[in-house]
């Protein structure tokens, strides 16, 4: 299955930030075992060794969960760390912003780009230069009111609603006609994670996953 269609079909991206090693592949597995087959790693740019270790962080994922799963990275801010991440195996490009260049990579290499926009201006434009899904972000903090106002002109471009999905709005996010959603706090729960509280994150993913499957 070819990455796009892989994204519609599952929709839940959970967003990992500064979670690595076994702990991150503990994740993994309870976010699989709730049906959750998506994962973006992060750059954390405050970090110099950011490329290395967000790079060891994808090839250890798939090395361990092959086709099952597709796993991607964000928060990528330059081409170099686009070709970085298509090295380890990513398959989707995340960004927080719209740039020209990462986007341009991105397709270069193959990969499904997904940069992040707020207002209509920043979506079209990201739409114009190649993006395959535009990241709505900060979703939460913008709101279904700001959501229904933009899809009237622009409900040609996917979206992906990131910044405060939660179980209670996942739905509604979907009746909108999202493609897609990064999720961070809900499914990556650092809490959850220090306590080895893995059943936990399980049971999450499948709510999500249920809430997917109704609206499907």
């Amino acid at each position: 299955m070819n990455t796009l269609d892989f994204i519609s079909q599952n929709k839940v991206i959970t967003i990992c930030r500064r979670v690595y090693g076994e702990d991150l592949l503990k994740l993994a597995d309870a976010l699989y075992a709730g049906s959750i087959k998506m994962i973006e790693v992060t750059f954390d740019q405050a970090d110099p060794d950011c490329i290395e270790k967000t790079g060891e962080c994808i090839r250890a994922l798939c090395d361990r969960f092959g086709d099952k799963m597709m796993f991607g990275a964000g928060t990528v801010l330059n081409a170099e760390q686009v070709e970085a991440a298509a090295k380890a195996g990513a398959r989707y490009i995340i960004s927080p912003n719209v740039d020209a260049d990462v986007i341009a990579k991105t397709k270069e290499l193959g990969l499904v780009s997904m940069p992040g926009a707020m207002t209509p201006s920043e979506i079209l434009t990201a739409h114009k230069l190649g993006a395959d899904i535009v990241k709505l972000f900060p979703a939460g903090y913008l709101g279904f009111g700001y959501i229904k106002d933009i899809l009237g002109p622009i409900s040609h471009v996917k979206l992906c609603a990131t910044g405060g999905v939660t179980e209670e709005n996942w739905g509604k996010y979907l009746e909108f006609g999202f493609a897609g959603a990064g999720i961070s706090g809900r499914l990556c729960d650092k809490k959850c994670i220090a306590a080895g509280d893995f059943e936990e994150i399980t049971r999450r993913a499948k709510v999500f996953m249920d809430i997917t499957r109704a609206h499907a």
